[in-house]
């Protein structure tokens, strides 16, 4: 049964979470501080000597630092105890003294509909392709043709068009017999309490079908045919079919064609999938327009142990690359991995493989990089250790960072990797007679050493650091010459500031959020102030506000900043739908890094306390914690502030495409 949000809070709020962790961990004694609620111990889901997992009764929240996994008194007992979550909500209620409600008769009724919406998403299917061969789609099969599309190609993903109209296919529906409220459901129309007549959530755009597992139409993706529309590409919102964390474009096709042989290969979008099957490549697929998730990696190692993820060359490709390498690290096993193929800058498959044909892209997916490489490339290559205390630096990054891999047998393995290429990358560099020396696996990134000093990272032939990361945020070229706040917070308030109605649904959570920067505190301020009635206001009331405050020349500024980093998600332009998740990745980000700080500052006193009143036997704990802190923090500051490149649609910059 389904459970109304209210029903949910009430039991949170009845249960600290630490009574329910608290039933299968030992808490710390020296890190945890019972009257503020705040608890640590060593993690429940991975193995480990130092206590990294962390929960907080007051946000009703666990995270674990070593292996990443984070969640709520629900997530906890569904993970760890393997219940479902009407069992875990049971559960809890018990222990609150919550009553459960009664069944919700329409939630039953909504299940058994589920078939029913099913129906309908396939009559919107239908009525889309024959769109695209009227007289209306010529426009559409212009565009398609001049991307090199054929005719069986697009039958085969069932292509179509949705008409320049508001209610095309609400009315062609209704004549069919489908009600309201099921074109609703299915998320083909826009509706709420404030839209006094529904009207079609696609218009004027080329129809991608999504489909599920069984092959059923569960959603659509939409890529506009005008120009100067908010969202270029546009997906269906969540339904009771469609989750899009849980689905990848493709799936069931490039499952089928992994039975005999290939490679399975997730690219960026639709369009690059589709380009990839009709040169033959009948392996790919895609997320749907926002990052890679843990659940489509999960499903992805349900039909392979080692997926390639295929980036392009750019700086958001690299970005993208390191997002995904961070991602799967915890989840990586014995024979399940990810490995990296990196296109030409410039280049996607389409193009690749028009130009070049298959056989360059099957290349491509051949020397694909393993999944050490990659950390081994982004973490050596994001420095000069031309002194003992740099290359101490990274041997503990790489220490913390394959820490997190959560099966010890691989772990081992990892830690075992990172010190042979330590020892050849460092050992190698003492002596001889110089020249050119190359870390192993380095994958083509080349470090030099001096007249007889130590290596250094060198550049590539564009001149710029391919490991860059966070360095390139603080760089020039993208905070310009003026000094700008940290990119991560500027990316927080300039999603709100161009999409003020992200604060009416979240205001209580969002409302405490601070930040180091004395202007983006100011415009978060106004921001809250104008929201505070629950209605967003309208883009000139804003733009007004900001200039009576006095704000309008920072607000230009911190625009440049997020465009010239080539964060859209934070931009006007963005669909709302992908500016909230990247929202919320970046808040992740900023949350955790503000709590490892505020942890940062309560060891430093501890310490000074411990040495203050000789307490020896403290002080190496707590020096030890501090350490493991310092190191988090680090590896947070050289991730990137916002996730951006791998599965972006809406707004994606490429060309004219």
């Amino acid at each position: 049964m389904r459970f109304s949000p209210s029903f949910l809070d009430e039991v949170r709020d009845r249960v600290p979470i630490s009574d329910v962790i608290g039933r299968h961990v030992t808490w710390d004694r020296k890190k945890t501080n019972a009257a503020r609620g705040d608890y640590w111990a060593c993690c429940p889901f991975h193995g480990e000597k130092t206590p990294s997992f962390h929960c907080e009764d007051r946000k009703g929240r666990y995270h674990c630092f070593g292996c990443g996994v984070t969640g709520d008194h629900f997530r906890f007992l569904t993970e760890y105890e393997s219940l479902s979550f009407p069992e875990a909500v049971e559960r809890l209620a018990d222990m609150g003294g919550v009553q459960m409600p009664a069944p919700d008769p329409e939630a039953e009724k909504r299940q058994r509909q589920r078939a029913t919406l099913e129906d309908v998403m396939e009559m919107a299917a239908q009525f889309f392709e024959d769109q695209l061969q009227s007289a209306a789609g010529a426009k559409a099969r212009a565009y398609l043709r001049d991307r090199g599309l054929s005719g069986k190609t697009i039958s085969a993903f069932r292509l179509g068009y949705s008409p320049d109209s508001r209610n095309a296919l609400k009315e062609h529906l209704a004549g069919k017999g489908v009600d309201k409220a099921q074109i609703e459901a299915c998320g083909l129309v826009v509706h709420g309490p404030d839209i006094a007549v529904s009207y079609d959530r696609f218009r004027d755009r080329i129809m991608f079908p999504i489909l599920s597992s069984r092959e059923r139409v569960i959603a659509f993706g939409g890529r506009a045919l005008s120009r100067g529309v908010p969202a270029k590409y546009l997906n269906s919102n969540e339904t009771e079919l469609f989750h899009k964390s849980n689905v990848l474009f493709n799936y069931a096709r490039a499952r089928r064609a992994l039975g005999t042989s290939g490679t399975l290969i997730a690219a960026e979008g639709y369009m690059d999938v589709i380009a990839l099957h009709q040169a033959g490549i009948e392996t790919a697929v895609a997320p749907l327009g926002t990052a890679l998730t843990e659940n489509q990696l999960k499903l992805m190692w349900r039909i392979t142990q080692s997926p390639v993820l295929c980036f392009d060359g750019d700086e958001a490709g690299q970005r993208a690359a390191s997002r995904a390498a961070d991602l799967a690290l915890p989840l990586i096993g014995p024979g399940r991995t990810i490995r990296f193929a990196v296109l030409p800058e410039g280049k996607d498959p389409d193009d690749l493989v028009r130009a070049e044909g298959r056989s360059a892209f099957d290349g491509l997916v051949e020397a694909a990089r393993p999944l050490a490489d990659m950390l081994w490339s982004r973490e050596a290559g994001a420095g000069v250790y031309e002194t003992p205390e740099a290359r101490a630096d990274l041997e503990a990054r790489l220490k913390q960072i394959t820490g997190a891999i959560a099966d010890e047998s691989v772990k081992r393995h990892y830690q075992q990797d990172m010190r042979e290429r330590l020892n050849a990358f460092f050992g190698g560099s003492r002596g001889g007679s110089g020249g050119r020396q190359q870390g192993r696996g380095g994958g083509g990134r080349d470090f030099r050493r001096g007249e007889g000093g130590p290596p250094r990272f060198d550049r590539n032939q564009q001149g710029r650091f391919l490991g860059a990361s966070e360095k390139l945020t603080r760089s020039t070229l993208v905070r310009g010459t003026a000094e700008l706040p940290s990119l991560r917070e500027t990316v927080l308030v300039m999603t709100v500031f161009n999409h003020p109605s992200m604060l009416i649904a979240d205001f209580d959570e969002l409302a405490p959020l601070e930040f180091d920067d004395k202007v983006l505190t100011r415009i978060w301020r106004i921001l809250l102030d104008l929201t505070a009635e629950g209605t967003a206001p309208q883009r000139d009331r804003l733009l007004e506000a900001f200039t009576e405050a006095g704000l309008d020349d920072q607000i230009g500024r911190l625009a440049s900043q997020i465009r010239n980093a080539r964060l859209w998600t934070a931009t006007e332009e963005a669909a709302p739908e992908d500016a909230r998740e990247a929202f919320r990745q970046a808040l992740a980000l900023h949350l955790r890094t503000r709590t490892l700080k505020w942890q940062k500052v309560e060891l430093e006193r501890d310490i000074a306390e411990a040495i203050e009143g000789d307490d020896g036997d403290a002080i190496t704990p707590l020096l030890r914690a501090l350490s493991e802190v310092q190191m988090e923090l680090a590896r947070l500051e050289n991730q990137e502030a916002i996730i951006d490149g791998f599965g972006v649609l809406s707004g994606r910059v490429r060309g004219s495409k």
